[in-house]
C-alpha cells in the first residue's frame, strides 16, 4: 500500500512538473528545454518512489530478529526458526508440561503403600518382611529403563583443594530414578539395581523382555526371566490404572491376599490422598508364573501382553512421589496471566494431582476447568470449544491429546478435505461424523471462529510431542530433557526447562513486533513530509528543494539508519501489561497514526515557512542552492530528533529513556549528524548543497528539536487503541476507555488550526512592515 501511494505522489509530481513547464511557462524554466525539464522531472520521479518504497522494513524485521535472538540465548531461548521470536510476542495461549517445567524435575518418593503397610517417612530402614522386599525391591530394579550414577570420587581443583560431589547422578526417566534412589537408600538397604539387571539378562537370547514405558498406556512392563526363578512379570504406572487390573494385593510377610472391594475402595482412597496433595502416584505389581498363561513368552507381542498376562496381578506397593514447584514458576504464570496470555497445563498426570499442582502455579482459577484426556477424546468439536474459554487443565492427556488441542486453538494444520480428515479418521464416515469428531475439519473450524484462531505456543518433550509442536504456531522443546525429535519439530529450545524462560520469550517477541512498528512510525513520518514538500513544490512551480541526491540521503536515513537505530532497541518490562495483539490487527495502531500526523503536520508547516520566509530570514535568494540547504538540514534535524520520539508508539513521553542501553541508537545518531554536516559543508555540485554559517546551523538544528517538545505536546491529545485490535485474557491495560471519536475530530481538526495560526502570524508579520 505504501509503495503504491509512493508511485502515485511520483506520477503526480511528474505530470506537475510538466504542466508547470508546458502551460505555465514560468521565467525560471525559459532556458530549460523540455526534454530536459522531462528528465529532471522522471528523476524526481523515481527519487520518490524509491523513498515511498518501505525496502527498510525487511531490514527492520531482519535486523530486530536476528539482534533478539542473539539475546535471547542469553535468557535460555534457542531460536530455530527467526519468525518464531516475534510469533510469541502475541501467543494468546500457552500449553505448557508440568514435568520439569512447571516443576523442578527433581522427583522423591516421600510416603507410600508398601506390601499393605503405610509408610510416611521413607528414610528410615523399612519395616516390612524380607520376602516383601525383595518382591518390591525386585520390581524396582527390572521395571525401569533408568540409571544411577552413584557419586564420582575426590577430584582434585585447580588450587590444589579436593572437591566432592556427593550427588548420583541420574539418567534417564526421573519417576524410575526416585524409586530407584529409595531402593539404594536407607529404607531398602543399599540395593544395587544394576545386579539384579544383569541377572535378568535384557536383550540376550532366553533373556528378560521389556515392553517400554508408554505416554498413550501410561504403564510398562518386564517379563522377567531368572535361572533360579520362573517366568515372572513386573507391571508399573498410573497408580489407578494398575489397581484396575489387580485381583490380589502383597500382605506385609509376602504373602499374596485377595482384593476385595473394602481394600481396593482404601487403595483408592490412598492414590486420591497422594493426588491431593500433589504428589505423583505410581504403582508397582507383579504376576508369577506366567508361563503356564503363556508358552511363547520369548517372543509375545505387546498388545498379546495387555491382553494375556496384564491382569489378575498381585499390587506390591504404592509410590507418592514429590516433585516440588520451581519457585519462579508462580510469578511467571501471573506475568503471562497479566500479559493476557491463557495458561493452559497439558500432563499425563493423574486429575489430581494435575489440579494441585495447578493450583499451586495459578494456572488453576476460580471458575477454570479441568479434565481428562479420555473425557476430552469423547467431546464433538461444537462441545470442545464451548468449554475451550475455561479448560485449564488436562491431566491424564496423551500427545495425541495434546495435538488435538493444539489444532482445535490455531487451526494449524487442521484437515482440509474428506480425504485428509479420512486419513486422520481411517474407517470412519466423513458425511455422518465430520462434527462429531475431534479435531473436526477446516471449514467448520473457520466458521466457529471467524477464520481467526487463537496464537497458540506449546512446550513440549518427547518423541510424540512431534505433531504438536509442529501444529503449534510456536513449538517449544525442552533442552534439558527434550528428545532429538522433539527440539528439531520445535521452533524454540528452552535451554533450561524453565517456564519463566518462556515469558522471556515473550518479552522479546513484543519488543521485536514494537520495534517494527517503531521504525514504522518513523519512516512513516519522513514519507508523508518528503512526499507531500515535493509534490506541493512542483504543483505552485518552485523547483523541488529537496533534490534527488538529498531524498536518497534522506531515505538512508529512514530506511537503514532508522532499521539499526530503532530494530535494536531493548525489551522493557512494561511490554508485558498489556494483552497480546490479533493475528489480524492493524500493524500501525491509532496512537501512531497520531504522532505520525501531528509530527508530519509540523514539518510540513516549518518547510512551507522557510520556503516563503527563507529567503528573507537568512539573506538568501530565493530558490538558490543555499536556501534549499537550509530546508534540508532542517528536514534531516528534524528526521534526528523525531527518532528520538519515534522509541515510543504510545502514549508515555521519555525520549531518553535508558538511551545508555541503547549503543546502537547512539551510534546511529552521531553517524547520521556527522554525514550530515560533511554533506552539507562539502557536498558542493554533488549534492547541490551550500555551507552554512553557524548562526543558520543553530537555527535549523533548533528547529528540528522543535520535534522533541512537540511529541510531548502530541501525546496530550486522547487517543487509545482500538480495543477490537487485542486478543487474550483481560490484561493490566484492560478497562480503557475508547475515546476514538474525539480523538478523531481533534486530529481532523489539528492541520487547520495549525494553518490558520500560521496565516495569523504571517499577517501580523506583513502589518509590521
Amino acid at each position: 500500500m505504501i509503495g503504491y501511494v509512493g508511485m502515485a505522489a511520483a506520477a503526480a509530481t511528474f505530470i506537475a512538473m510538466m504542466v508547470i513547464k508546458i502551460f505555465v511557462k514560468p521565467a525560471y524554466l525559459d532556458d530549460i528545454s523540455v526534454f530536459h525539464h522531462a528528465l529532471d522531472a522522471f528523476i524526481i520521479g523515481v527519487t520518490i518512489v524509491v523513498v515511498a518504497v518501505p525496502e527498510g522494513l525487511p531490514l527492520a524485521v531482519t535486523i530486530s530478529l536476528a539482534f533478539s535472538t542473539k539475546k535471547m540465548l542469553a535468557d535460555q531461548n534457542l531460536i530455530r526458526h527467526l519468525a518464531a521470536c516475534e510469533t510469541m510476542g502475541n501467543a494468546t495461549n500457552i500449553c505448557s508440561d508440568k514435568t520439569g517445567t512447571l516443576t523442578e524435575n527433581r522427583m522423591t518418593v516421600v510416603r507410600g503403600v508398601f506390601a499393605n503397610k503405610r509408610e510416611d517417612n521413607c528414610t528410615k530402614k523399612t519395616t516390612i518382611s524380607d520376602k516383601a522386599l525383595e518382591t518390591i525391591l525386585e520390581g524396582i530394579a527390572c521395571c525401569s529403563t533408568a540409571r544411577v550414577v552413584m557419586a564420582s570420587p575426590p577430584r582434585e581443583s585447580d588450587d590444589g583443594t579436593a572437591v566432592y560431589d556427593g550427588r548420583p547422578q541420574l539418567i534417564g526417566n526421573k519417576t524410575e530414578a526416585a524409586m530407584l534412589l529409595l531402593a539404594h537408600s536407607e529404607w531398602g538397604s543399599s540395593d544395587v539395581a544394576e545386579m539384579r539387571r544383569e541377572e535378568a539378562r535384557f536383550g540376550k537370547e532366553g533373556g528378560s523382555r521389556l515392553f517400554p514405558f508408554s505416554s498413550s498406556r501410561k504403564r510398562m512392563t518386564v517379563l522377567v526371566n531368572k535361572k533360579k526363578y520362573p517366568w515372572t512379570l513386573y507391571h508399573k504406572g498410573a497408580a489407578e490404572l494398575v489397581l484396575e487390573n489387580c485381583s490380589t494385593y502383597m500382605d506385609v510377610d509376602g504373602s499374596e491376599k485377595k482384593m476385595t472391594n473394602e481394600k481396593r475402595e482404601y487403595f483408592k482412597e490412598v492414590i486420591q490422598e497422594f493426588a491431593t496433595d500433589a504428589l505423583r502416584c505410581v504403582a508397582l505389581a507383579h504376576r508369577s508364573r506366567i508361563e503356564s498363561v503363556s508358552k511363547n513368552l520369548s517372543t509375545i507381542t505387546l498388545a498379546d501382553c495387555e491382553k494375556k498376562l496384564e491382569k489378575d496381578m498381585c499390587l506390591d506397593a504404592l509410590f507418592g512421589i514429590a516433585d516440588p514447584l520451581r519457585p519462579d514458576v508462580i510469578d511467571a504464570v501471573k506475568t503471562c496471566q497479566d500479559a493476557g496470555i491463557f495458561v493452559r497445563m497439558v500432563t499425563g498426570d493423574n486429575l489430581e494431582t494435575a489440579r494441585a499442582i495447578a493450583k499451586q502455579a495459578g494456572i488453576l482459577t476460580e471458575g477454570g476447568l479441568s479434565m481428562t484426556g479420555e473425557e476430552f477424546r469423547k467431546m464433538t468439536p461444537a462441545q470442545l470449544d464451548e468449554v475451550l474459554p475455561k479448560l485449564q487443565v488436562l491431566a491424564r492427556s496423551s500427545p495425541e491429546d495434546k495435538h488435538i488441542l493444539v489444532q482445535r486453538l490455531n487451526g494449524g494444520l487442521m484437515p482440509e478435505t474428506e480425504e485428509a480428515w479420512l486419513e486422520v479418521h481411517p474407517g470412519r464416515n466423513f458425511d455422518k461424523e465430520k462434527d462429531l469428531l475431534l479435531p473436526g475439519y477446516k471449514e467448520e473450524w473457520e466458521k466457529s471462529r471467524g477464520g481467526v484462531g487463537e496464537v497458540v505456543g506449546v512446550t513440549g518433550d518427547g518423541t510424540n510431542d512431534g505433531p504438536a509442536l509442529k501444529a503449534a504456531d510456536v513449538g517449544m522443546s525442552m533442552g534439558l530433557s527434550g528428545t532429538d525429535v522433539a527440539k528439531k519439530a520445535s521452533d524454540i529450545i528452552i535451554m533450561d526447562d524453565r517456564f519463566s524462560s518462556i515469558v522471556k520469550a515473550v518479552l522479546w517477541g513484543r519488543s521485536v513486533f514494537d520495534n517494527i512498528r517503531k521504525f514504522l512510525q518513523f519512516q512513516l513520518t519522513v514519507n508523508v513530509v518528503a512526499l507531500t514538500i515535493t509534490f506541493l513544490s512542483a504543483l505552485v512551480g518552485y523547483n523541488p528543494p529537496l533534490n534527488a541526491v538529498m531524498m536518497l540521503w534522506v531515505n538512508l536515513i529512514m530506511d537503514t539508519m532508522g532499521a539499526l537505530a530503532l530494530g535494536t532497541e531493548p525489551p522493557t518490562l512494561e511490554l508485558l501489561d498489556r494483552r497480546p495483539y490479533k493475528r489480524d490487527a492493524s500493524l500501525i495502531s491509532r496512537p501512531m497514526w497520531r504522532n505520525i500526523l501531528i509530527q508530519a503536520t509540523y514539518q510540513l508547516l516549518l518547510l512551507v515557512f522557510l520556503l516563503n520566509k527563507g529567503p528573507q530570514m537568512y539573506n538568501c535568494e530565493d530558490g538558490s542552492s543555499h536556501h534549499f540547504t537550509i530546508i534540508f538540514n532542517a528536514f534531516v534535524f528534524c528526521q534526528v530528533f523525531n527518532e528520538f520520539n519515534a522509541r515510543e508508539i504510545g502514549d508515555v513521553f521519555d525520549p531518553f529513556h535508558k538511551l545508555g542501553k541503547s549503543p546502537m541508537f547512539l551510534m546511529v545518531i552521531g553517524f547520521t549528524c556527522l554525514a550530515q554536516w560533511l554533506i552539507v559543508e562539502y557536498g558542493g555540485d554533488f549534492t547541490q548543497t551550500t555551507p552554512l554559517s553557524f548562526a543558520e546551523w543553530r537555527s535549523t538544528i533548533g528547529y528540528g528539536a522543535v520535534s522533541i517538545p512537540m511529541g510531548f505536546i502530541m501525546r496530550l491529545i486522547p487517543v487509545s487503541e482500538d480495543p477490537e485490535s487485542f486478543a487474550g485474557l483481560p490484561g493490566k491495560d484492560a478497562g480503557k476507555k475508547d475515546n476514538f471519536w474525539l480523538s478523531a475530530l481533534v486530529l481532523a481538526l489539528f492541520p487547520f488550526l495549525a494553518a490558520i495560526v500560521y496565516q495569523l502570524a504571517y499577517e501580523v508579520e506583513e502589518l509590521k512592515h
